[in-house]
């Protein structure tokens, strides 16, 4: 299911004809107590994550409830897809042990909730509207194809250039399938935690 969800991803960045969800205007920006900080320590430095609870709260209450139980503790960053020049997503998730997951979550697409997705944004992955559950990605760029399929929730705010290293990292040309051959890290990128910061 896994690779299903990653597949999806792929098709989903490879079609640019998908419909843009329109902007959000810079004053939806939301107020600093209603930002959730969320640090990923891994292997390349320390990603710090702001997640927006007011605009994405049943998305980003998914990925504190893996947070908190730390079901993120051990995960990696096992695909780098280029996008474009100077873009493209790294994504992480719980790929070894289906017991972790916990049921998919309702979908908060961007024209909804005004949460772009921009240079730095997280995401979850999924396989359609209302099958996400622990895989996310974050955006090197911003990738605008993606319209409404993907429920972005937050954005990095320290360790860009850990996401960039990361989407540079080594792949093995022969792994994956389909569009997502030779995105497969080898290398995979592992997060030691995932742990809420003040």
């Amino acid at each position: 299911m896994i690779h299903r969800i990653a597949l999806l991803l792929s098709a989903f960045a490879a079609v640019p004809a998908l419909a843009q969800a329109p902007a959000a205007p810079p004053s939806a920006v939301a107020p600093k107590d209603d930002l959730v900080r969320v640090a990923l320590d891994t292997d390349k430095g320390r990603i710090v994550l702001a997640l927006d609870a007011r605009r994405a709260p049943v998305t980003t209450t998914n990925f504190l409830r893996y947070v908190d139980a730390k079901r993120f503790d051990g995960i990696s960053f096992y695909r780098a897809m280029p996008y474009g020049k100077g873009s493209g997503l790294i994504q992480a998730g719980i790929t070894k042990d289906a017991r972790l997951l916990y049921p998919p979550i309702a979908h908060e697409p961007p024209s909804q909730t005004g949460v772009t997705m921009d240079a730095g944004a997280i995401a979850m992955a999924n396989i359609g509207p209302g099958t996400a559950r622990a895989d996310f990605f974050i955006l090197a760029g911003p990738i605008t194809t993606f319209g409404d399929s993907f429920a972005a929730f937050g954005r990095v705010v320290e360790g860009m250039d850990v996401v960039k290293a990361i989407l540079a990292a080594p792949v093995d040309p022969a792994k994956g399938s389909g569009a997502m051959k030779g995105q497969m890290l080898e290398p995979a990128i592992k997060v030691i935690a995932a742990r809420r910061v003040n």
